[in-house]
């Protein structure tokens, strides 16, 4: 049975067999005997993009993996790391401390902040991603599109586009789709999906891990 373990860019979790890049989790929301989601979206503010191996753990997806036989937490699996950003999630201090370091770093002088601890940008996500914020999404213009930076996420006729070298890659879930212009989304409302903190960190210098088929 193939698990509705996958992230799309919006946050949002499907079943697909294509294997993704990235693991990570947003706590427990999968019961473990039945392998069927919970109903709940995420069950704790840190949402996390893992490497997919660490130390050569083991565990058994959708399964019991925590103490006592419990759940321990909800395996997710990403595309790469951009859709990881969009969803909202951000690289792990534990098994991917390099990037998690660069990206609080990032992250810190976007808020104009000496230091940001996990905490502390957890909430700041937490207000911010499309699956967990109350908010309309940001609507951009066509002044906004060509200054936002590689690896940022936008909407546009209901679909998701990853931005690189100013041209504009269809996301699937096996693949991106050839470049386009930013004009071609432009005939339609764009919003942003990335979180507000997450681009302004990307603007500041952090680099995600783009799937190979992601050249503009």
């Amino acid at each position: 049975m193939t698990l509705p373990n996958r992230v799309n860019p919006f946050g949002g979790l499907f079943a697909d067999p294509a294997r993704g890049t990235f693991t990570g989790n947003r706590g427990v929301i999968h019961d473990p005997e039945t392998r069927t989601p919970t109903g709940r979206r995420w069950s704790r503010k840190a949402w996390i993009c893992c490497a997919l191996t660490y130390q050569d753990r083991k565990r058994d997806v959708w399964g019991r993996n925590g103490p006592g036989g419990s759940a321990g937490w909800t395996e997710l699996f990403f595309a790469d790391e951009v859709t990881a950003l969009a969803a909202g999630h951000r690289p792990c201090f534990l098994c991917r401390r390099g990037a998690a370091t660069a990206f609080a770093s990032a992250f810190a002088q976007g808020m104009n902040a000496p230091a940001m601890s996990a905490a502390g940008m957890d909430a700041v996500l937490h207000g911010q991603r499309r699956l967990s914020t109350r908010a309309d999404a940001q609507r951009l213009s066509p002044i906004d599109l060509p200054g936002l930076p590689d690896g940022t996420m936008v909407e546009a006729d209901g679909r998701a586009f990853a931005l690189r070298g100013r041209r504009a890659l269809a996301w699937h879930a096996d693949a991106y789709g050839p470049p386009m212009a930013l004009s071609d989304l432009m005939r339609f409302p764009v919003t942003l999906i990335t979180p507000k903190a997450t681009v302004t960190a990307l603007r500041n210098g952090y680099r995600p891990a783009w799937r190979a088929d992601s050249t503009a």
